[in-house]
């Protein structure tokens, strides 16, 4: 019974935090890269180990957004950006389900005032929706 319930609450979670944002799925991120044309900044808003493991190409690390430090360090990154600027922000630490990070980037940065926030929906996490896909990736080196 415990296990049928919780099948049936954990899609209206994952519902209930898609709902509230603008989502891209990976796939036509990865098509939008590949396009000509202006590219939207892309923000990794998770663990800075996975940043350094792998992450999109051209991406900025953004900071641990479930922590303050990390949302300030948000802030900084964003700053400098037109308000107006397509910004796509991920993390994929965890099943979207469970992800501390995406959802207060994506508050902060509409409290910001920019206008066209996407979150990329990682269903599993990036290894296995971005990485496994063969959709571009590099590494950072230690200390970036």
């Amino acid at each position: 019974m415990k296990s049928l319930i919780i099948g049936l609450i954990a899609p209206l979670a994952v519902g209930l935090l898609a709902a509230d944002l603008d989502l891209i799925q990976p796939a036509d991120l990865a098509a939008r890269l590949a396009a000509k044309g202006t590219p939207p900044v892309i923000l990794h808003v998770g663990p800075n180990v996975l940043y350094r493991s792998k992450h999109i190409p051209g991406t900025i690390y953004a900071g641990f957004a479930a922590r303050p430090e990390g949302l300030e360090a948000l802030k900084t990154a964003a700053q400098n950006l037109p308000r107006d600027r397509e910004i796509v922000i991920y993390c994929g630490c965890c099943p979207w389900s469970h992800c501390p990070n995406v959802k207060p980037a994506f508050e902060l940065l509409k409290q910001m005032g920019f206008t066209r926030v996407k979150a990329m929906f990682i269903e599993t996490n990036f290894a296995k929706d971005w990485v496994d896909k063969g959709y571009p990736v590099e590494s950072s080196r230690a200390g970036q």
